[in-house]
């Protein structure tokens, strides 16, 4: 007799298994065995399990009629896991590649995203062609028909879309912009509304087939990795069932640190995933110990979210006791802490900004951080180590809300919002407290701060009395003083991941 099921967005702790089928594989499902899936779920009490069910490759690992099945399906290990985890009442959900599918353009190239030199990419299909119609909206209604699963968790979805110079992209780009043609290069001033363009136009895809499925199976959970975290720091327009992400394998609290406290700003149910191991370098991957893992949930937990650990079955589908071992003993410490942890909410100490506008024009992605995050990380973590409780927050966040928090800081950036600077002048002349980390930043409020700066910044490394040093440019000024806001302190020497002053 099947027990009730955990609705995901609601769920706590879960584990996660992909396989990312492909073409060579010969053995899929041939050791998914009830036996060894109730020795996991026994052990492990997960309210959800996400299992493999298309990668970015492309090929299913169950028999489809749409697309390509793997050559290699022995057994469907979905329905094995469905029969499994009905019976636990432990939901059950799919790991899916959504924008990433290398099969579907090799077979139809014209489905892919197009480079700027004209020639199609091997791995990207476009937002703005008939994949999401053909293939992925018809082939999820029929998974999740077939296996009266849960939800769907998309991965290869923001972060792998590409910026597309398809015929169907500069069409649209042409009836929206009016221009003959689409900048090729980042040094071209349309740069940054070209690559807006391809936002706007990602979120559009992202809600249509989100409606699709929810219009079919109006109780099915759904995210797609990454969106609306610090990969796309905007308000949130899908129509989402909760937020998720699996961070990096390696320097992983620092950053479960990072992501944990922008999506607990969201408003939105959200859930973190854990690589349950890591490699050095090119070295061998070998499993993470509980403690390592533990210590990875304690950083999510504390604040307020959900915690998963992903894992890879062997490529027959058995889950090994280790795997189960590690599983369990960190479930045992997520469900210590859950009655204190989750959904709790912080009282508002230091607020940290994601510079949203800033980061997103720097980035070389669609929708991705792209290298941007240093001096946001730098920050967070300074202000960490000096034991403040901080939240990370974006300007459409913030908005609204700057008196809650009795300090706010802004770490290194050249842009902010439209308007945002004169609300945190606003904010100052009340009262509050604003710290600002870095000479570019320091460069927006010249007009306030009450600082003379020399002409140039230095590149290299700087100290003060002796017994501090820090990497990367500086910015020399000297205090005079301000009719308007006048600065507690300020340094002499503004370094990037430095103070430039504080005002109250």
């Amino acid at each position: 007799m099947s027990k009730e099921r955990m609705r995901r967005r609601d769920a706590y702790f879960g584990l996660h298994f992909d396989l990312h089928p492909k073409a060579d594989d010969t053995e899929l499902g041939a050791e998914t065995t009830e036996e060894n899936l109730n020795a996991l779920l026994d052990r492990v009490r997960p309210d959800f399990v996400q299992y493999d069910c298309k990668g970015h490759a492309g090929y299913t690992g169950y028999p489809t009629a749409v697309g390509w099945s793997s050559p290699g399906i022995v057994n469907d290990a979905l329905a094995i896991w469905r029969k499994v985890t009905r019976e636990h009442g432990v939901s059950l959900l799919i790991h899916y590649s959504g924008v990433q599918d290398y099969v579907a353009v090799e077979h139809h190239p014209e489905w892919a995203a197009v480079h700027a030199d004209g020639t199609p990419d091997g791995q990207a299909t476009s937002n703005f062609g008939p994949y999401v119609d053909e293939l992925l909206i018809p082939q999820l209604r029929e998974v999740i028909a077939m296996h009266d699963l849960d939800g769907v968790w998309v991965d290869g979805d923001c972060w792998g879309t590409l910026p597309d110079w398809s015929d169907a992209a500069l069409a649209k780009w042409r009836e929206e912009t009016g221009e003959a043609d689409a900048p090729t290069d980042p040094d071209d001033p349309r740069w940054v509304r070209w690559m807006d363009f391809h936002r706007r136009q990602f979120e559009s895809y992202l809600r249509h087939w989100v409606d699709a499925l929810h219009e079919t199976s109006p109780d099915i959970d759904i995210t797609s990795n990454w969106m609306y975290s610090t990969y796309a720091p905007k308000s949130v327009e899908a129509n989402l069932d909760y937020l998720s992400g699996d961070y990096s394998p390696s320097v992983s609290c620092d950053r479960a640190r990072i992501e944990a406290r922008y999506l607990a700003s969201t408003g939105m149910p959200w859930d973190l995933m854990a690589w349950g191991f890591n490699r050095v370098g090119s070295g061998p991957w070998s499993h993470k110990n509980p403690l390592q893992l533990q210590q990875e949930a304690a950083v999510v937990l504390m604040q307020g979210g959900g915690f998963q650990v992903y894992n890879q079955p062997t490529r027959s589908g058995h889950i090994a006791q280790s795997v189960i071992d590690t599983c369990g003993l960190v479930a045992d410490f997520c469900r210590e802490r859950q009655d204190v942890c989750f959904h709790s909410t912080t009282v508002p100490q230091v607020a940290v900004l994601l510079p949203s506008v800033d980061m997103t024009e720097r980035s070389a992605r669609v929708w991705h951080t792209g290298g941007t995050r240093a001096e946001l990380e730098g920050t967070l973590h300074a202000m960490l180590e000096l034991g403040y409780s901080v939240d990370l927050l974006a300007e459409h966040q913030l908005t609204g809300r700057l008196g809650d928090f009795p300090l706010i800081v802004l770490p290194d950036c050249s842009r902010l919002a439209d308007g945002f600077a004169d609300e945190l002048v606003q904010y100052v002349r009340a009262g509050g407290s604003l710290l600002l980390a870095g000479p570019r930043v320091a460069g927006l409020f010249a007009d306030h701060l009450g600082v003379t700066f020399a002409d140039e910044g230095v590149a290299g490394a700087g100290a003060v009395a002796g017994s501090v040093g820090w990497d990367g440019s500086w910015q020399a000024g000297k205090p005079t003083g301000s009719d308007d806001v006048t600065p507690a302190h300020v340094l002499s020497s503004f370094g990037a991941g430095m103070c430039n002053g504080l005002w109250r």
